[in-house]
């Protein structure tokens, strides 16, 4: 297995993981909705404003994650993991926790301080998220599930809280996504 960030010519099998990945987990239609989201990331978003990771295994992708900006009123250097999808055959063998130790080193070596996702507390938790409240760092959206807000700071032990709102990329603006 190969980590690497990912190029412009990955972006239509970028969508075609995302998209079977969660058809296969949550349905066709969370499929489609997951696998437009990413590339709306990879297309619309300022380069500047997120990275993308795969996991290759004979030059196919097995993995992929991305990260996006979040904006804050103070000046926090910030970004969001989701995205997130292993291929079926590749999930459960570590593929997804070694991409995103991967995604999470090379932001600290860019100077990130935070990272956010909105998931899985069980299985972020394995990678060093942790739950945070609202009241520390609101969500841009209200959140279905708040107990799925989860972050991780890169450069201490705790997470200060961040006054005001925080603001995602234009592909993540929808409550659909929150």
């Amino acid at each position: 297995m190969k980590l690497r960030t990912h190029h412009q010519g990955d972006n239509e099998e970028i969508k075609r993981l995302f998209t079977r990945t969660f058809s296969d987990s949550e349905g066709p239609s969370e499929g489609l909705l997951i696998g437009n989201l990413a590339c709306d990331l990879l297309t619309i978003t300022d380069p500047q404003d997120y990275y993308c990771f795969v996991a290759t295994e004979n030059e196919q992708i097995a993995g992929s994650i991305i990260f996006s900006r979040l904006t804050f009123e103070s000046d926090v250097n910030a970004f969001l993991l989701a995205p997130v999808a292993v291929h079926t055959s590749y999930q459960g063998k570590g593929t997804g926790q070694k991409l995103i130790n991967f995604g999470l080193n090379n932001l600290k070596e860019r100077g990130v301080e935070l990272v956010f996702t909105y998931g899985d507390p069980k299985f972020y938790a394995k990678v060093g998220f942790r739950p945070i409240s609202e009241e520390i760092v609101k969500a841009p959206f209200v959140l279905t599930h708040p107990e799925g807000w989860l972050a991780q700071s890169l450069v201490s032990a705790e997470i200060d809280p961040i006054p005001g709102n925080s603001n995602c990329v234009e592909a993540f603006n929808k409550p659909e996504y929150w």
